[in-house]
């Protein structure tokens, strides 16, 4: 668990034996999709300094003047503070960790020509040394890299001395130098906030969101999910529906019969089981599911037609009219 884990034992750990780790380098893409990456020998000792090195010089040194490290979700932005949080939290970094020590035969190397350097989101080197239950312990460090970075060589020259030269590679990077996350057993350390939201797309405070409105809903509707969905993990990701969701006054809508009546008279393939569970195969059923409940679907009485709507104001009643409800 993360709050048993000792960001500052693991720093010394790593520092006493540094010169023993190895190291084997993976880009991955905005999908979280994993690429091998083969190096020079002689950047051995410059993927060690940037990535595992100057992680644990800074922990080390900073701990004499008061570096702290606290959970992520109480978090608030402070100076001299690292935060943690648990691996399984972050869904996104979960997935690439898998795919990387359980799909390793069938990550493919990165080609640009393949590939397309401007798809990749980041750089996450695998660090292992001798010890553990298994004689090998690993950790990981994570850094974003900005397509933006990256020189191709058709369009590139190199500087050299007082004369420009043809650019010799495919694409040159340049590789951010601050600590950004560590991933330790299965803990993650966050060094930099931000850079570590837009990295992993993790946002704690809808993730909570999420999960308080799923237990709402999941109070008043009987929804069935396939394997391996949540309610709140799909909500998460599809924020226009989270706020949707958020602006529901549950007591006041439909009930599970009259919502499954309202999908039929829509025409919708709204899928139900036999205990009448509306069933969630993937977020196009979740965004049917929603938008049943706000009432977003409309059959025009002027011409028959029926629309999703994507925007809805409430009308003041006309003059003279009663109140309507």
């Amino acid at each position: 668990m993360a709050e048993k884990f000792d960001v500052f034992q693991w720093a010394n750990e790593v520092d006493e034996i540094k010169n023993n780790v190895s190291v084997e380098l993976f880009l991955f893409n905005k999908n979280y999709t994993p690429y091998k990456v083969c190096y020079s020998d002689s950047l051995t000792g410059n993927v060690k300094e940037m990535f595992m090195n100057a992680a644990v010089k800074y922990i080390i040194e900073e701990a004499d003047k008061g570096l702290e490290c606290r959970d992520y979700e109480l978090s608030d932005g402070e100076d001299k503070v690292i935060y943690r949080t648990d691996l399984s939290k972050v869904g996104r970094a979960e997935t690439l960790l898998h795919l990387i020590e359980n799909e390793y035969k069938d990550i493919d190397f990165f080609s640009d020509n393949e590939y397309e350097f401007k798809k990749i989101k980041g750089i996450i080197a695998k660090f292992s040394y001798p010890g553990g239950e298994n004689g090998t312990k690993v950790f990981y460090i994570a850094k974003g890299i900005s397509a933006s970075s990256a020189l191709k060589g058709a369009s590139s020259w190199e500087l050299n001395g007082e004369s420009f030269e043809p650019f010799s590679a495919e694409v040159a990077i340049k590789m951010p130098t601050d600590n950004q996350v560590a991933i330790i057993d299965n803990t993650v350390v966050i060094f930099n906030q931000p850079k570590f939201e837009t990295l992993f797309q993790y946002d704690y405070k809808a993730q909570v969101i999420a999960e308080e409105k799923a237990k709402e809903l999941q109070k008043k509707y009987k929804l069935s999910f396939s394997e391996g969905l949540t309610l709140d993990s799909l909500l998460q990701d599809r924020k226009p529906l989270l706020k949707k969701v958020q602006a529901f006054d549950l007591e006041n809508e439909m009930s599970q019969e009259q919502l499954i009546d309202y999908a039929d008279k829509m025409e919708l393939e709204l899928m139900t089981d036999d205990d009448d569970s509306i069933i969630i195969m993937d977020d196009k059923d979740l965004a049917m599911f929603v938008n049943l409940v706000n009432e977003d679907y409309y059959v025009s009485p002027v011409n028959g037609r029926r629309y999703e709507i994507k925007s809805k104001k409430l009308l003041e009643d006309a003059e003279g009219e009663p109140p309507r409800g």
